[in-house]
């Protein structure tokens, strides 16, 4: 009866370990489309601000099954950083993939995409939502079943004419929005971490409209 026991608090207690493991992991995915004809268009942000944060910490992306991959470790929590390279308008099945594979919590999910809703620079993070005719976000939200995943909004702006909206979310920044880019990307940076150290909501609370 003893050894009976002792098994079953062992396996509960690695079962726990297990548990609190994959709630310290977490997945970051950046849209954007792969291709350098693409690489500095307002439609890839998310590909950027990956960029931006893997150059500041000496991170390395790898090739890996449906997207380029790159891990980082902070404070005991694991980040699994994606760009995923199915082209947008079909994310979903990376992000899909990479949740399963990985056995994260679709909690633990942030996805960082482009907003044309939102000022140029405005950074805005939210738990759920529709898709706002954005074809990444639409993808994902029919492969994961759920509108209830958290998102990372970096306003774009709707500065075009009639007609003109994809060339404009597939045109480049312009020099008034370059020289502005970096204290933005520095920000988003910021807003990935607080995410996994201190949750949505602080997150949100901190950081929406700054």
């Amino acid at each position: 009866m003893c050894k009976l026991l002792n098994w079953f608090y062992k396996n509960n207690k690695q079962s726990s370990k297990e548990d609190t493991s994959l709630m310290k992991k977490f997945l970051v995915v950046g849209l954007g489309n792969i291709g350098e004809k693409y690489q500095n268009t307002r439609h890839n942000i998310g590909f950027k601000i990956l960029d931006f944060f893997a150059s500041k910490e000496e991170l390395v992306f790898e090739t890996v099954k449906l997207a380029d991959r790159a891990d980082y470790k902070l404070k005991g929590r694991t980040f699994i950083f994606i760009k995923p390279n199915t082209y947008m308008n079909l994310s979903g099945k990376a992000v899909k993939y990479w949740l399963e594979k990985e056995r994260i919590p679709i909690e633990n999910l942030l996805i960082i995409t482009d907003d044309l809703n939102l000022p140029f620079g405005t950074l805005r993070v939210k738990t759920k939502g529709s898709d706002g005719g954005h074809n990444g976000l639409k993808d994902i939200q029919e492969k994961l079943n759920t509108t209830k995943y958290n998102r990372f909004r970096f306003g774009i702006s709707d500065n075009f004419g009639k007609g003109r909206q994809v060339d404009y979310v597939l045109g480049e920044w312009t020099h008034e929005e370059n020289d502005k880019l970096d204290e933005r990307l520095e920000k988003s940076t910021e807003i990935i971490k607080s995410f996994a150290l201190s949750g949505i909501n602080n997150t949100m609370n901190n950081f929406n409209g700054k």
